[in-house]
């Protein structure tokens, strides 16, 4: 599967069926899917996975022309140190791009595959320098096994651990990024938009993407990966001096990374880590439910993060596209207070709080070693 968690499909084996009793989660009555069913029916009932194209196409336009007019304005106003003020406004507007690429592999704006694909690489490889292709792989395993110690890549141990059993094993510059990665964190999130280019790079341009990918379609993402890399370069130094291309740059892509981390941060740092050993075997909306979290906020709030504030149903329902996201939270939350499961909503402030507190938490081992 190319797109990240397709529609339905991926919650077959949680969904209820005529003769289907295996599969039911811990804590989950007989029947597989019994408790996430009837949650899906009346999500179902109130059109609430129904495409919303329009609403897509207007904020893609919108947003194809705020980097026109910021790429037209960089250009008019190129070799005045001013120009450096238009920076933050494109990594904004270079946010929005991920969010719509995100959607697009989620297949939130259409259901057509080819559609969401073209959509997806014309945001992602064209426009940002990142691999659709190495994000969906990625993703798909995140959506499935969401903060699972062995099976999420996004909790596995790198630059940041998650766990303190992954903290044990850190020694040299590694254990001290571990002691302080609370205090590290944000800083580190300045690097993300340079890491997703770079991950992106070495995912296509591997031997193991020629065992992924077909070589048309690997050729195709290289081919749109190069072309944002000569356009982005070109832009600058057609625009500003050599030193000011490379400021600009610099804040362009620190900003960037930032404000992607700003937005994936509260999402399930600090929540459930099911792992092998544990045992536990939730069904899908347990296993969704218990390790994220939702961040209140109104409008402001629900453009700044991309809708990703809405994290538990948007991983509920992965293709729900982003406008319903809100009107599906008080049939979700409802549907979980009915069955008893916890369902987390903080505020933006806090959720960043839970998240540095469990990060710094799990750097206590080794700073109690030093």
């Amino acid at each position: 599967m190319t797109q990240a968690t397709l529609d339905l499909a991926a919650l077959a084996p949680s969904l209820p069926g005529p003769g289907r009793g295996e599969g039911a989660g811990k804590g989950e009555r007989s029947g597989a899917g019994s408790e996430f069913g009837p949650l899906l029916r009346a999500v179902k009932e109130q059109g609430l996975l129904e495409r919303r194209p329009g609403w897509y196409a207007r904020g893609i336009a919108l947003n194809l022309i705020g980097l026109a007019a910021v790429i037209t304005g960089t250009v008019l106003i190129g070799g005045s140190w001013w120009v450096l003020l238009l920076a933050p406004v494109l990594a904004v507007l270079s946010t929005r791009t991920a969010f719509f690429g995100h959607d697009a592999g989620h297949a939130q704006i259409t259901g057509d595959r080819r559609t969401s694909r073209i959509v997806q690489l014309v945001h992602a490889n064209l426009l940002l320098g990142m691999s659709q292709e190495w994000w969906n792989d990625k993703h798909n395993r995140h959506h499935a096994n969401p903060n699972h110690i062995e099976k999420d890549p996004d909790v596995a141990a790198d630059i940041l651990v998650f766990t303190q059993k992954q903290a044990r094993r850190r020694t040299g510059f590694r254990g001290w990024l571990t002691r302080h990665q609370a205090w590290l964190f944000f800083p580190l999130t300045t690097l993300e938009g340079i890491a997703l280019k770079v991950y992106g790079f070495q995912a296509v341009f591997s031997k193991a993407a020629g065992a992924r990918q077909s070589g048309r379609s690997r050729a195709v993402e290289a081919a749109l990966l190069l072309t944002h890399v000569a356009a982005y370069a070109t832009f600058l130094l057609t625009a500003m001096p050599l030193g000011q291309a490379l400021l600009f740059a610099l804040i362009h892509q620190m900003l960037l990374g930032l404000h992607l981390g700003l937005s994936f941060a509260p999402n399930h740092k600090g929540m459930e880590m099911p792992d092998e050993e544990s045992g536990e075997r939730w069904g899908h909306l347990r296993r969704q439910v218990l390790t994220s979290r939702n961040v209140r906020g109104g409008l402001v709030t629900d453009w700044f993060l991309g809708g990703l504030n809405y994290q538990i149903e948007h991983h509920l329902f992965p293709s729900m596209p982003r406008p319903h996201l809100r009107l599906a939270q008080p049939l979700v939350r409802a549907h979980c207070r009915s069955l008893d499961i916890a369902y987390t909503e903080t505020g933006l402030v806090d959720s960043y709080r839970q998240a540095l507190t469990h990060m710094h938490e799990v750097g206590e081992p080794l700073r109690t070693a030093a």
